[in-house]
């Protein structure tokens, strides 16, 4: 590590300020938290302009590889100046500032193999960061997010809820329009997830074609539009469940594709 920061005008600090004050924002750099998702950007190729940690804290051996491997120096900050930098009630012990990489598309979901998973209306970003590793884990091709009030994909709360597997996945923000469109054109059989389907999560496995899986929110569910002519699947549960969590459906649903999707 080189000299440890002291200065709050610190050019590195006020890059690093301008981020915590615009966490939600579409910007050029954006801010990383915590070792495991910042492993995970430095190993998926990102650009990582700089990694800070404060003072004396102990970033993990893989962080500390990953930062060497790509030439990236991890920078102490003096904890005055942390503290002053993230002032809430969450405060992390290392962040890095990366460079935004370009916005993935739904054409780039046409040349990977595994099925494409569709959330639609789902806001709850816990949520969608935990069906992302999830997805990334049970080797889908990509997540398109529908309607999510997101402004970015990279939003920082996806970045941590996902553990920072969103950078090795491709995430998509798009309309119900634009989705229901590109999934026309990917030309992939819908199988929309509801209590009441024609089939069961035993049924998945045997449909050997790329399948384009949509789960609707929790309270609402996937929308007509999205789930026009799509074959429908109920994931068996006792009665007196109501529901379940979003990421938890999509777990179940890979789990019964895996065999299919990490072979692809």
């Amino acid at each position: 590590m080189t000299d440890v920061i002291s200065s709050r005008s610190d050019p590195q600090v006020q890059r690093i300020d301008d981020l915590v004050r615009r966490p939600r924002a579409a910007t050029k750099t954006l801010l990383v938290e915590d070792p495991e998702p910042l492993t995970h950007a430095l190993g998926a190729g990102l650009e990582v302009l700089g990694v800070y940690a404060l003072e004396g804290a102990d970033v993990g051996p893989g962080l500390g590889a990953a930062a060497r491997t790509r030439g990236v120096a991890i920078q102490e900050v003096a904890p005055a100046v942390w503290n002053e930098l993230f002032r809430g009630e969450r405060k992390p012990d290392v962040v890095g500032v990366a460079r935004t990489p370009r916005p993935t598309s739904l054409a780039d979901l046409a040349g990977r193999p595994g099925d494409v998973v569709v959330l639609d209306g789902v806001r709850i970003v816990g949520n969608v960061g935990a069906a992302v590793r999830t997805a990334y884990a049970l080797g889908a091709a990509g997540v398109v997010l529908v309607d999510s009030d997101l402004a970015h994909p990279l939003d920082r709360r996806v970045v941590r809820a996902s553990r920072g597997y969103v950078f090795s996945l491709p995430v998509v923000l798009a309309t119900r329009e634009e989705a229901t469109a590109a999934l026309r054109e990917l030309d992939v059989p819908l199988v929309a997830f509801e209590a009441a389907g024609e089939l069961g999560t035993g049924d998945l496995a045997a449909l050997g074609e790329r399948l384009a899986l949509v789960f609707g929110s929790e309270k609402r569910g996937a929308s007509a539009e999205l789930t026009a002519g799509a074959r429908t699947v109920s994931i068996p549960m006792r009665t007196a469940a109501d529901s379940l969590n979003v990421s938890v459906a999509v777990g179940i649903a890979l789990g019964a594709r895996a065999v299919r999707n990490l072979a692809s």
